[in-house]
């Protein structure tokens, strides 16, 4: 479908510089342990989403808060270089927010995050980028800005007729009064697992898991489950969608990539299930490459791909 004729997709959200280090292996608690490289990648949850969305050929517009210093300049140059519209980014006082990561040999990563701007980040900011679309459109939310912003944007973005999607990382509870206007959560295992509060350990626990969220309101759940793909749970029942076999060698923005690819397919006016088969495809690229929003690929790329592993 042509920019233009799917619905726009607005992320609200995080801005982070990850700088980025990779070892044999990650380290315990006070232990040193070498490193074999660095370097800095554009990153933050929301950016990496916009980011995704923007490669794969979506109408996108970013909407948060950077410093007034160089990784704010270049994380929106690195946006806007991917086709996001980045007026809805408001540079503030405060140091960019920052991620600190370490990624080990089998691709498994720690990842500490210092918010910085992204605290900045407030319902001003909401009501200036809802309000600037006649019509509406999915809304993108997770959880690096403040939790009264999240809370905000949902009961705002509701009130406009738009699709609300949380990727509810990192987890931190969700108030009951907003589980009714989601209308998709894409947690992964672990934020799933303590949201629903019920360990997960297969794929039948993880349905059970959605189907807890459900009971509270949420319309429709999809929780990630890595190499064993993920499980979709709604108001007809549930489905399994498998992952494809990769080697992987960095995790850092799969996620990112998975939500953000959801929407761009429901903003097509594609069915879930193909959303979802398009998600895993597009995440399966992300995790075997380096990075964060250096590691999206393109639409192109994920069509080749698509036809490469065609019949699977």
């Amino acid at each position: 479908m042509e920019r233009g004729k799917a619905k726009p997709i607005l992320v609200i959200g995080s801005l982070n510089m990850d700088l980025v280090a990779t070892a044999t292996q990650l380290p315990k608690e006070g232990e040193t342990v070498f490193g074999q490289s660095f370097a800095t990648f554009p990153g933050g949850k929301g950016a990496n989403q916009a980011a995704a969305a923007g490669k794969l050929g979506a109408e996108v517009y970013m909407a948060g808060c950077v410093g007034k210093d160089g990784f704010g300049k270049a994380l929106i140059s690195e946006l806007e270089s991917n086709g996001i519209a980045t007026k809805f980014v408001r540079t503030v006082d405060t140091a960019t927010g920052t991620a600190l990561i370490t990624v080990n040999e089998t691709g498994a990563n720690t990842i500490v995050v210092v918010a910085g701007a992204n605290g900045c980040c407030d319902a001003a900011d909401v009501d200036r980028s809802l309000h600037a679309f006649t019509n509406p459109g999915i809304l993108l939310l997770q959880h690096e800005i403040p939790k009264a912003t999240v809370e905000y944007a949902i009961h705002k973005a509701k009130e406009l007729g738009w699709m609300v999607i949380l990727n509810p990382a990192p987890m931190r509870e969700i108030s009951p009064t907003l589980y009714p206007k989601i209308d998709l959560l894409t947690p992964n295992e672990s934020e799933a697992a303590a949201l629903a509060k019920t360990p997960i350990g297969t794929k039948q626990e993880a349905i059970i898991a959605a189907q807890k969220l459900r009971e509270n309101g949420i319309k429709e759940v999809v929780i990630t489950l890595g190499e064993a793909g993920a499980v979709w749970v709604h108001a007809e029942g549930q489905e399994d969608s498998l992952a494809y076999k990769v080697q992987a060698i960095d995790t850092t923005a799969a996620g990112d990539s998975y939500t953000a690819a959801i929407a761009v397919a429901l903003a097509e006016g594609k069915s879930m299930q193909d959303a979802l088969r398009f998600a895993a495809q597009t995440a399966a690229i992300a995790v075997t490459r380096h990075g964060a929003q250096s590691s999206l690929p393109t639409r192109q790329e994920v069509e080749a791909f698509a036809a490469q592993k065609k019949g699977m």
